[in-house]
């Protein structure tokens, strides 16, 4: 026989019958008819099957395309239909061979699964019916079903009538199966199961895998269970299924090897002479090659029968982990067995569950393509799949899960290594701006990609060294990428592979001391990137605000960052005062090239003589910037490096200091040159002098060389500005920082036993400056306003009554502000941070003076947290926690903890006052000019402040609904009809729900003491004690409401309550405070319904009380659930499957011109507030 026939004749067997290589079966069905279960009952006995019979019948079964899919599982393969053990086989049970024992084996993991499988063999060998049977009882104890299979069902009863019996003995209350769950157990159970499929088809490889009836019955029973309606069923028999195809797939590789072998000695014996050539040799190779054909056929069936019977249906199954199962061993089948599976046709499967909904699914798309294009000759059979889904895979890089996306990128990068030029430029520069993305895993995937394609277009013979060339790429990617301001980011996501070019600083400083070798945009970006690689290798921590897995540095990461460091401090020292002179006239460059000392080794450096000359000439080129430049970036970075400089901890700080105190004298001359022009107002000629202030100002802030003549000076120049009206910012700003870091200074080195004259004299230069300060709160020039606040935050606190007590000769150092400073303070968080309307300004812009409020805010919310001011005065920030939470919500929340901390029942009493002020607020302006709602929401969002420790907040929720409890009846007449404050007990009602029942009933005795008798049938009473109580309102029950817009004060008016309007409130009170919050807000101490339900406003339907611990899980119904058609590739996209972030919708209401008046009137509220600490106490 010729080799083309044995070969020809294998092709025509290995290879599946239901795929083809067309382009056509990459079109994914939409359609998708619902298959129908048909159990037909043979009529006929069976017949003794032929040679092959029981084969043959399953893959007909599964191959006929006018069979439906139920009857290939269930209607016509029964066990009868395969051929018979002999009637020597004994009927009795060996005791140690059981269903239960091997499930026991499997669960546990810690069993020899090859001794359990060779043991069952032995058993089975002995007894092939009763070993079968174990075999399927073990797997019906697998499924999580108590049913068993007996020798009568085998025998009487066809697979459909075996499986709906066990389904009726199903247990459905079950909440889980084994293979359900994500804990440990169920893992272990998974991996034991599939491994002990793979022993088993391992074990038979060579014999009962070709018996004709175990591997046909179990893989025709396994069948029939994948088509059931019991997820337990579907799911168990298709994952065992898929491992048994995983190992036949390796036998039939086996068998094709061996048939390659054989096939070769038979070439090889036909090659010879005639008169050389064995017959009887070759008989028996030929004799081989037919049985292993035979071999091949019998296993081929075997498999098609499971691709077409199981994979087909199974692979859109509406069970999450069937479908990733499915398509885990597609990748290995196609893998293993390339000849048989690496077609269009069964490729087309992986291509279209890239679109699948669930991350699980799609991720183990991912990781089984990788599995491919890792092998070089797979790429040419993958070009048709590649051109089809390259648009799905480039879209995935967005996809809503990050792991998906590193994982996409690591695939594309395969593809670009393996098939050239497949991606384009433009759609691998979809890749490249994702180094810049906030997740550092998906950063740094794309920064290997892009560093492997940076790679690959540098000339190695590049006359300037490989690593002058990959500067130069990256520097034309970073500026053609316009993300001029996130350097650090990019360095970042090319760190772990590029470490070591980037770390090059020698061919960084090299390229920028070259004359006309770089433009001037080449040199900021160089500039930019050296400074960021040298802040990332001192840090050896990613960015702040790219999310990465927290962890400390290692023993091995530390010893790095130091040689690190000593290499750029060793390498930056003689060059860094050549690189400032080069670059002194740039601010831009001057600002980053001075920030490359605050890393380095001054101990180490100081210490070798050779250096000292370089540090001086480091020192010259600062003073020298100080002197030229005007811009704040440069002064700040001076400011910083000067600090650092002059730090006691480096023997050379004495030298630095000397420097820059000469370097103040001369600013301090100059300016006192122009100091009696400037005291002239007004006048042109102030700018160099304001600009020599300004320097001064700059040095002051970071050592203390300051004097009582500069800070004379400056005030007599602020109160001469002041009273003449004319503001410059530049001079007026500085003067500010002058001053203020002089009264700063002047605390600090205070002798622990100052004179009297002393005290006297610093208590009285903060006095004045700090009234200085408050007249330029109002004034109009934004940088004045804003520098007099952040200065009077600093010197308030640090001039507060409480840091003094462990001193006794500083006791009478303090200053404590005036109720019309406090009063002016308020007034600007008001005016300028909370009503502030924002012009349309860019996002930078937009986003800068977003920080500098926030910065504001936080310097007032110390002086509340560290007793400043009272802490009444936390209302004027607390009324704004719901309608500025986007902006300032996490301050205004950190302020409420600290504050509770420190004194528990004032705080709360301080939320109560707040709700207070926001409710006469309301009344004063009139209904129609604010949002109830909003006062609600407000209301219910300070009362999920408190924690979920009831016990804990007993005593501070008594005192908030004591104090609530009084201001409603405040001036409450018998016989008047409603006081226009007994509706703030809606609001209160808002904190019932944290209350304990004898709280409750506390407060009810106190409610009807505090009302008149008449007062006990008002409606908002009557809401308040239903709060109190825990009943539920009526369906229809028509109740008063402040959320009438033209309510009068006085007059009761009824709102038309229909049911559909209660429905409506009742979804927005109840999702609103339970799900709402704490979706958007995400700051709620209650997670879950281990707390009774809420009690919410009148207009709200009530739910019924729950149980503590009430939760009870629910078994995850397949109604329903089933898996949909994408749509368009498009639909798993990040841009489309992120949720929508819900904005805060900030109020815009008319900016409040009353000024100061405006709030002594809120403040008036404020005068029984130390009145009731007295009554809050006694509840104690």
């Amino acid at each position: 026989m010729e080799t083309s026939d044995f070969l020809s004749s294998t092709s025509s067997t290995s290879s599946l019958d239901d795929l083809s290589d067309s382009d056509d079966d990459f079109e994914l069905p939409v359609k998708i008819t619902k298959r129908k279960i048909q159990a037909e009952a043979s009529s006929l006995p069976p017949k003794k099957p032929r040679h092959n019979d029981a084969l043959r019948k399953l893959s007909r079964l599964s191959c006929s395309p006018n069979v439906s899919s139920a009857e290939t599982s269930q209607g016509h393969q029964s066990f009868q239909d395969t051929p018979r053990p002999d009637k020597r086989e004994l009927d009795s049970d060996d005791p140690t061979i059981n269903a239960k024992n091997i499930y026991d084996a499997v669960s546990s993991g810690k069993s020899d699964l090859m001794t359990v499988v060779d043991e069952w063999l032995d058993y089975y060998k002995q007894r092939h019916k009763q070993g079968l049977l174990v075999l399927i009882n073990f797997i019906v104890q697998c499924c999580g079903c108590q049913g068993v299979v007996s020798r009568e069902m085998l025998d009487s009863m066809q697979n459909a009538e075996i499986i709906a019996t066990l389904t009726r003995q199903f247990d459905r209350s079950l909440a889980s199966y084994p293979l359900s769950g994500a804990g440990s157990s169920p893992k272990r159970f998974r991996a034991g199961l599939c491994k002990f499929a793979s022993v088993l088809v391992r074990l038979c490889q060579n014999s009962l895998i070709y018996d004709e009836y175990l591997f046909a019955s179990l893989l025709s029973l396994l069948t029939g269970l994948s088509d059931s309606q019991v997820r337990a069923f579907r799911h168990t028999s298709t994952l065992i299924a898929m491992k048994l195809m995983s190992g036949i797939v390796e036998v039939v590789v086996a068998v094709s090897f061996q048939m390659q072998t054989i096939q070769r000695y038979y070439n090889l014996e036909m090659g010879k002479d005639m008169e050389d050539q064995s017959s009887q040799r070759l008989e028996e190779l030929q004799a081989s090659i037919t049985e292993l054909l035979r071999k091949k056929e019998e296993l081929s069936s075997l498999l098609n029968a499971t691709f077409r019977g199981i994979f087909v249906h199974r692979y859109r199954d509406r069970v999450v982990k069937i479908r990733a199962a499915c398509m885990e061993e597609l990748g290995v089948w196609i893998k293993k067995n390339p000849d048989n599976f690496l077609n269009d046709g069964c490729l087309k499967y992986l291509g279209w569950m890239l679109n699948d909904k669930q991350s699980v699914v799609r991720l183990q798309c991912v990781r089984s393509l990788q599995n491919l294009y890792t092998e070089k000759k797979f790429i040419g059979h993958l070009e048709l799949f590649t051109n089809r889904f390259k648009k799905r895979m480039l879209n995935m890089v967005m996809d809503k899960q990050y792991e998906i996306a590193v994982e996409v990128i690591k695939l594309l990068l395969q593809i670009q290594q393996n098939t050239g030029e497949v991606l384009q430029e433009e759609e691998c520069a979809h890749i490249y701006t994702l180094v810049y993305a906030a997740q550092h895993s998906l950063a740094s995937a794309a920064g290997l990609f892009l560093y492997l394609k940076l790679k690959s277009v540098i000339d190695s013979e590049n006359e300037q060294g490989i690593n002058s060339a990959f500067f130069q790429e990256l520097i034309n990617f970073y500026v053609q990428c316009k993300f001029h301001d996130h350097g650090i980011y990019l360095v970042d996501s090319l760190w772990d592979v590029a470490a070591a070019e980037l770390k090059d600083w020698e061919c960084m400083t090299t390229l920028l001391l070259q004359e006309n070798d770089l433009t001037n945009v080449e040199e900021d970006t160089l500039i930019e990137l050296m400074v960021c690689a040298i802040r990332r290798a001192m840090e050896a921590t990613p960015p702040v605000g790219r999310i990465w897995v927290k962890k400390g540095l290692s023993a091995k990461q530390m010893k790095t960052r130091e040689q690190d460091r000593q290499r750029i401090t060793t390498h930056f020292i003689p060059l860094l005062s050549q690189l400032l002179a080069k670059y002194s006239a740039d601010p831009g460059k001057v600002k980053l090239l001075l920030q490359v000392p605050l890393y380095f080794n001054l101990d180490t450096s100081s210490s070798a003589q050779w250096m000292e000359k370089h540090l001086d000439q480091i020192l010259t080129q600062i003073c020298l910037i100080v002197e030229k430049h005007t811009e704040n970036a440069v002064l700040e970075a001076c400011s910083k490096l000067i600090d650092t400089l002059c730090s006691n901890s480096h023997t050379f700080s004495s030298r630095a200091h000397l420097a820059f105190s000469q370097l103040f004298d001369n600013l301090t001359e100059h300016f006192y040159t122009y100091y009696s022009d400037l005291m002239q107002a007004p006048t042109d000629d102030v700018f160099s002098g304001a600009m020599a202030l300004k320097r001064m100002a700059a040095l002051v802030s970071a050592r203390n060389l300051s004097t009582e003549r500069l800070f004379d000076s400056c005030t007599d120049l602020l109160k001469s500005r002041m009273e003449s009206r004319h503001f410059d910012k530049e001079l007026m700003v500085a003067a500010l920082r002058c001053s203020g870091f002089h009264l700063m200074w002047a605390k600090v080195n205070l002798p622990s036993l100052p004179t009297k004259e002393e005290v006297k004299r610093l208590k009285e230069e903060v006095a004045f400056f700090c009234q200085i300060c408050q007249e330029c709160l109002s004034i109009a020039q934004t940088e004045i306003r804003d520098q007099a606040f952040e200065l009077l935050c600093d010197l308030l606190l640090l001039y507060r009554a409480n840091t003094v007590r462990s001193e006794p000769g500083l006791q009478k150092v303090y200053y404590v502000p005036s109720h019309f400073l406090t009063a002016e303070m308020a007034v600007f968080l008001l005016d300028y941070i909370f009503m502030d309307e924002m012009e349309e300004e860019a996002d930078e812009e937009a986003i800068k003076h977003l920080q500098k409020k926030r910065r504001l805010l936080a310097g007032y919310c110390k002086l509340v947290i560290f007793g400043v001011v009272d802490l009444s005065a936390a209302t004027n920030v607390y009324k704004y926690y719901d309608k500025n939470y986007k902006d300032f919500g996490d301050i205004i929340k950190d302020t409420i903890t600290k504050t509770k901390l420190i004194n528990p029942v004032l705080s709360a009493r301080s939320l109560c006052l707040t709700v207070q002020q926001v409710f006469t607020e309301m009344l004063v302006e009139g209904v129609n000019k604010r949002n109830v709602d909003e006062i609600k929401d407000l209301a219910k969002k300070l009362a999920m402040t408190f924690g979920n420790n009831l016990q804990h907040v007993r005593k501070p929720l008594v005192a908030l609904h004591m104090d609530g409890i009084r201001f409603a009846f405040r001036g409450c007449q018998e016989e008047e009809e409603q006081h226009s404050n007994v509706a703030f007990l809606e609001l209160l009602s808002e904190f019932s729900f944290k209350l304990l029942q004898q709280d409750k009933d506390l407060l009810m005795d106190i409610l009807k003491s505090q009302c008149p008798t008449a007062a006990l049938s008002w409606d908002s009473v009557n809401v308040y004690q239903r709060s109190l109580k825990g009943t539920q309102a009526k369906l229809g029950e028509r109740v008063e409401a402040i959320t009438s817009p033209t309510m009068p004060v006085t007059k009761r008016q009824k709102i038309n309550t229909g049911d559909k309007k209660i429905i409506k409130r009742q979804k927005i009170d109840t999702g609103g405070l339970m799900a709402n919050f704490n979706s958007t807000l995400d700051c709620s101490s209650i997670h879950s319904s281990e707390l009774p339900s809420p009690i919410l406003t009148s207009t709200a339907l009530k739910q019924p009380p729950t149980k503590f611990g009430s939760r009870g899980g629910v078994y995850e119904s397949d109604v329903g659930s089933g898996l949909t058609e994408p749509e368009s590739d498009d639909e798993f996209n990040l841009e489309s499957q992120r949720p929508e972030m819900l904005s805060t919708k900030r109020l815009r209401s008319t900016p409040i011109q009353r000024g100061l008046n405006t709030q002594l009137n809120l403040l008036l509220l404020n005068d029984d507030f130390s009145e009731q600490e007295e009554e809050a106490e006694s509840v104690k």
